[in-house]
């Protein structure tokens, strides 16, 4: 429940939620991984200057130059007890602007889209959470529960930069904190005529692993039976030409029970991938959460074209589902054979919380509120988020950026894609079902 709402201020929690969301995008905060980049300062001091506007102190937290996260204290009467943490990321990856129809960086309006470099990934729900907190601030409509507001850097590199070090060193701005909301979920895909809202209640976990060769090196045109680059390709060739079998979690079953439902039919492991295919372009992300995964990404071997190396090394971008992490780890060494060392670039656990409790509740009430003939259920998402970081502090977790879309929107696409855009009447429903959120948590 919120607190007493102000008679004299007319209340639009959507009101903003377009222009900030073009304000941030046309802050370039890309992340490139390593030291590049123009990192996330600036946008961190924008997004204090915004909760400082309306009465709402924020604490910056910059892990190196320019890397910079932001923590803000909001509601609960000064009590920090059964804290509701809400979450989003600063950061974005790189775009390149020649391959774009606009600028990637103006945040454009075209075609009923905003259109720019974090659109979908995340500086959507960053404006929505935005827009939301300053209309209620503004109205005097705090809510009763405490809220901890964080936007953090670095989440497109893994988050090592930005919610590792919060949770690491600054573990006393999250205290009381027993659940988290943040990206990549709520948004609607269209099956079978119906809007299914997903709502994300697990993730893959992540292994990017460095993988490396050595062997003798040597003059190109003689015989040489212990050729690094042979021994590496031949195991890159194994590991992604794999097919993983398929595992279902929890939060998948309860999905593909929804989905078997509206198709007229029952869900089982057989039927798995024809079901997730009810979900048109959804089903690129989908497909990859009703197994483990691995995609080699990177290769590099050599300094001429006669010359056999010492050395060769390969990137692998590998992701295991909840519960089947020794599964992943033991097929991998299969896969990769001997003479391969295998070292990890980033290495994080899955998770999956219940979709149950109050919490599951307020989010399905709230899009029902805004869109009655929805249905809304949980998934398990491909990718990563700052939840895993999170976790770690024993939060229930859930992925809730409510978004409208339309039913030929290839949604899924368009993150970290070229031409990267959101509907405006997307975010605005967005803004409006989160506040109705915010009335239940």
């Amino acid at each position: 429940m919120a607190t007493t709402a102000r008679d004299d201020v007319t209340y639009d929690p959507a009101a903003e939620v377009v222009d900030l969301c073009r304000d941030l995008i046309r802050i370039d905060t890309s992340n490139y991984g390593d030291q590049q980049g123009p990192g996330e300062r600036k946008a961190a001091e924008h997004v204090a200057a915004l909760l400082d506007e309306v009465g709402i102190g924020s604490r910056l937290i910059e892990s190196e130059p320019g890397r910079t996260s932001l923590i803000a204290h909001w509601g609960g009467g000064g009590s920090r007890e059964d804290a509701l943490l809400l979450h989003g990321h600063l950061d974005v990856v790189p775009a390149a602007a020649e391959d774009w129809q606009v600028d990637p960086f103006s945040g454009e309006i075209q075609d009923g889209y905003v259109w720019g470099r974090g659109a979908v990934d995340m500086k959507d729900f960053d404006a929505m959470l935005l827009s939301v907190v300053r209309a209620r601030q503004q109205a005097g409509r705090a809510p009763e529960r405490p809220v901890v507001l964080c936007f953090t850097a670095d989440e497109e590199a893994g988050g090592h930069k930005g919610a590792q070090v919060i949770v690491e060193q600054h573990r006393d701005e999250l205290e009381g904190v027993t659940e988290a909301v943040g990206e990549v979920g709520g948004f609607s895909a269209t099956v079978r005529g119906r809007r299914v809202y997903l709502i994300e209640a697990a993730e893959k976990g992540m292994a990017w692993m460095k993988l490396t060769a050595r062997g003798r090196a040597g003059h190109g045109s003689m015989i040489n039976t212990d050729n690094a680059v042979t021994r590496l390709s031949a195991a890159v060739a194994r590991i992604g030409a794999h097919e993983w079998p398929v595992r279902l979690t929890p939060t998948m079953e309860v999905l593909l029970a929804t989905v078997a439902d509206l198709a007229g039919t029952e869900a089982t492991p057989e039927n798995a991938a024809t079901l997730i295919e009810e979900f048109g372009g959804a089903a690129r992300m989908l497909g990859a959460v009703i197994s483990n995964t691995t995609n080699p990404t990177m290769l590099s071997a050599g300094y001429k074209v006669n010359v056999i190396p010492t050395e060769a090394t390969a990137y692998v971008d590998g992701r295991f589902l909840p519960g089947f992490e020794d599964e992943f780890f033991a097929t991998l060494a299969e896969l990769t054979g001997e003479g391969i060392e295998i070292e990890h670039v980033s290495h994080q656990q899955p998770w999956e919380t219940p979709y149950d409790g109050d919490l599951v509740a307020a989010m399905t009430r709230s899009i029902l509120a805004e869109d009655e003939e929805a249905v809304v259920a949980p998934y398990l998402m491909s990718g990563g988020t700052d939840a895993k970081h999170f976790r770690k502090l024993g939060m229930r977790s859930y992925g809730f950026a409510p978004l409208r879309l339309p039913a030929d929107l290839d949604f899924t696409a368009l993150f970290h894609g070229v031409d990267e855009r959101v509907p405006v009447d997307a975010l605005e429903f967005g803004a409006r079902v989160f506040d109705r959120f915010l009335d239940q948590v």
